[in-house]
């Protein structure tokens, strides 16, 4: 399966993500932000991301656009929650994302859009 690398500033969500996506059969890398998603990825490669837009210190925003500059093909899924999650997940969308998820989000909605940008990105080969 793949190598997922999710970014979220909350442990909670980042348990339950990790614990959905390897009872699915895929690795689970995690960060706490876009800066430690970053230097993590300098050193591990990974099929996907899965970053939060809201977070302290490197947002999710400033974290798209740099993995766009420096790993222009690696796929990201944003996920977001709260008043703004709209227009922020257009944003992202706008800057690359290939998916966007609102919180709270079902384990299908989790799976599919995981999978669904697993087979696209798997079709670009």
């Amino acid at each position: 399966m793949a190598r997922i690398l999710v970014v979220d500033d909350e442990p909670a969500i980042r348990r339950s993500v990790r614990r959905i996506l390897e009872h699915a059969g895929h690795e689970v890398l995690e960060a706490e932000d876009g800066k430690a998603a970053i230097g993590l990825l300098g050193r591990a490669t990974v099929n996907l991301v899965i970053t939060d837009i809201f977070m302290p210190g490197e947002d999710g925003i400033t974290t798209i656009r740099r993995l766009r500059k420096e790993w222009p093909d690696l796929p990201v899924i944003a996920m977001s929650g709260g008043s703004q999650a709209g227009d922020l997940v257009a944003a992202a969308l706008g800057l690359g994302a290939v998916r966007a998820l609102n919180k709270p989000f079902t384990i299908s909605e989790m799976l599919e859009a995981v999978a669904s940008v697993l087979v696209e990105d798997k079709g670009k080969e």
